[in-house]
Parts: structure tokens; C-alpha cells; sequence
């Protein structure tokens, strides 16, 4: 049975990762923050694992939980967004919220994670988002939430040399109807989801390193 990791999935993408995984028939490993998550991982027939990765301590315990396991993919999801455009200095706090759980939290993650993917030949793939292309910047809304995944994006474009086993890649969801994308979004969760999955069951060896959409296009800019 193929096994998946989903690094924040409490709700939004992150659980419907987690429930179109199981649908599949995989075993699926999610971490969440609190019970409630818990909850609705289990309800999905899935196993909790509690990790916070806003938290160095937290984070630094997942290894652990995770020791023996042989991944066929694992996913970053774990995300934070804050809105304020370049007209507005960012704060110490909306700054650190930000980078902590998108560029920090996935590094901090990544040496843990990768080689238990290394070990079963899988694929790591990390929420990045066409916002973090900086050949194709139309706004400068949500600004440092465009500089963290830009960010992630050379993180992983960096740790791939270091775990030629595992395919790491950037993964653009699209512009998704969650809490973070708002209504106004044109893609449903389960689409992106659904499309997602589809490029992680495809992914090339010259993949490795690259930020790739939902839609299977693979970006032309970073």
C-alpha cells in the first residue's frame, strides 16, 4: 500500500489531500495543530500526527513519529498569507508568522522528511504559488507572503542536490477557493487537489528542483 505524508492538514488543501489519498486506497500520515484537526483527520481513516511548524520544537519532533516509514510522496501544505501591499511596511509579527510557517518550518522539516521519501523512491513536494514568480509580478499585494514562497521556491530548488534519491519539487495549487484564497477564486479545493495529485503521479527526474502547476504546466519563469 503506498504511503503519504500531509504536512498540515488540518483543512483546506492540506485535508483534501488527505482525503482524496485515502479514497485511493494509501495509507495517509497527516500532521495537524490541535484535536480538531485530529478529528477530521481520523474521520478520513487517516493517522494523526500533532506537529506545529511554527515551532522549531515541534517540528524537531517529527522525526520520531515518523521513524521507519518509507514515503512514496510527502506534501508541505502548511501555509500563512498576509495581505498588506508595499505601500505598507510589514510588521515584526505578520513577518515572522509568515516566514516561520512557509520557508522556515519547510526547512526545518525538509532534512527529517526527505530521506524517509529517498527511501521509498518518492516524490516531496512543497505549496509554493505562481505569486512567488518573480519574471511575472503584476501586484505587489501580499508582498511578503510573495517573498516567502519565492523563498521556498529556492530552497528546494537547493536542498534537491542533497537527496538525489527523492524528487523535490515546488507545486503551485492555483488560485483555490480556502480561507486563504477566498470565494472569489475560480478553482474548487477538490480540483486543485485532484490536479495536483495528477502531476505528483507524473513527475520526470528532470522535474526535480522546478516549481510545476496544478495544471500540469511547468513554469517558465521563477
Amino acid at each position: 500500500m503506498p504511503i503519504a505524508l500531509v504536512i498540515g492538514a488540518s483543512r483546506g488543501i492540506g485535508l483534501e489531500f488527505v482525503r482524496q489519498y485515502r479514497a485511493a486506497g494509501w495509507r495517509v500520515l497527516a500532521t495537524v495543530r490541535d484535536a480538531a484537526g485530529a478529528e477530521r483527520v481520523q474521520a478520513l481513516g487517516a493517522q494523526p500526527l500533532t506537529v506545529d511548524v511554527a515551532n522549531p520544537a515541534s517540528v524537531s519532533a517529527l522525526s520520531w513519529q515518523l521513524d521507519g516509514e518509507r514515503l512514496d510522496v510527502a506534501l508541505y501544505v502548511a501555509g500563512v498569507m498576509r495581505r498588506p501591499d508595499a505601500r505598507t511596511p510589514p510588521t515584526r509579527e505578520d513577518f515572522d508568522a509568515v516566514m516561520h510557517a512557509n520557508v522556515l518550518g519547510a526547512m526545518q522539516t525538509l532534512p527529517q522528511v526527505a530521506p524517509l521519501v529517498e527511501a521509498g523512491g518518492g516524490v516531496f513536494a512543497f505549496l509554493s504559488s505562481s505569486m512567488s514568480q518573480i519574471g511575472a509580478v503584476p501586484a505587489s499585494n501580499a508582498w511578503v507572503y510573495r517573498t516567502s514562497k519565492a523563498a521556498l521556491n529556492m530552497a528546494v530548488a537547493a536542498a534537491q542536490h542533497d537527496y538525489p534519491g527523492a524528487t523535490l519539487i515546488a507545486l503551485d495549487p492555483g488560485w483555490v477557493q480556502t480561507d486563504m484564497g477566498g470565494e472569489a477564486a475560480p478553482l474548487t479545493v477538490q480540483d486543485s487537489v485532484q490536479g495536483m495529485r495528477a502531476v505528483l503521479a507524473g513527475v520526470q527526474p528532470e522535474d526535480r528542483g522546478q516549481l510545476l502547476h496544478h495544471d500540469g504546466r511547468r513554469a517558465s519563469t521563477w
